[in-house]
């Protein structure tokens, strides 16, 4: 479980020179993370709440301060496991593969209200934790909540990054989540833990059942 105060600039910093060590790993310095913050910051009014929607880890551990939370539905974008990993749940030994939010489809999750007076402070964190990479891409879009569409942060796959993964079937993917395994932990976890919390909230993800099934298929 990633820790609020673990989220650093200095432990990042640590965690791609560790990574480095064993093979090449593309990374964002902090500038260009911070600078990518700022220019997505700019099209946020600084008087508002900000929504960000959670559809994989964010669910089960944002990690970030939030007054309220909700199920919520993101329509144009869809779960998928298309992000290679040899940092966090996956190494260069034991790559794995991670949730990414990917073009078509719709896709339920949870929608948390940060604060406008804490926008800046959760913001930066959540940069640091979706954006070491940058095979993550900001983008603002409409949420369906029970009673109300808000504008919300999201962040999808960057398709040109060099970690995106298209065209993977369903039995690689399996064999690469039940394989996959790094400093956080292992990627069976990771999905294990967010159908459960999808599951609570009666999101029942079929693409997402369907993995684990194929997982338990070939013990």
């Amino acid at each position: 479980m990633l820790k609020r105060e673990e989220i650093t600039r200095e432990r990042i910093e640590s965690i791609i020179k560790e990574i480095r060590k064993q093979g090449p790993f593309e990374a964002l310095t902090h500038e260009e993370r911070e600078a990518n913050r700022q220019n997505f910051l700019k099209q946020h009014p600084p008087e508002d709440d900000l929504w960000v929607f959670g559809y994989g880890s964010l669910i089960w551990n944002p990690a970030f301060y939030f007054e309220e939370s909700q199920t919520a539905r993101l329509y144009g974008y869809h779960r998928s496991f298309c992000l290679h990993l040899t940092i966090g749940r996956g190494s260069h030994e034991k790559p794995g593969l991670m949730l990414a939010l990917d073009h078509g489809g719709s896709c339920n999750g949870i929608a948390f209200r940060i604060a406008a007076e804490k926008v800046d402070a959760e913001t930066e964190i959540l940069w640091m934790r979706e954006m070491i990479s940058g095979a993550y891409l900001p983008r603002i879009v409409n949420l369906k909540m029970k009673d109300k569409t808000a504008q919300g942060l999201v962040f999808v796959i960057n398709r040109e990054h060099s970690r995106y993964r298209e065209n993977l079937n369903l039995d690689k993917k399996a064999e690469m989540i039940a394989n996959g395994e790094g400093i956080l932990g292992t990627c069976r976890e990771y999905l294990e833990n967010t159908i459960k919390d999808l599951d609570q909230i009666q999101v029942k993800d079929q693409y997402l059942h369907k993995l684990l099934q194929k997982i338990h298929s070939k013990e």
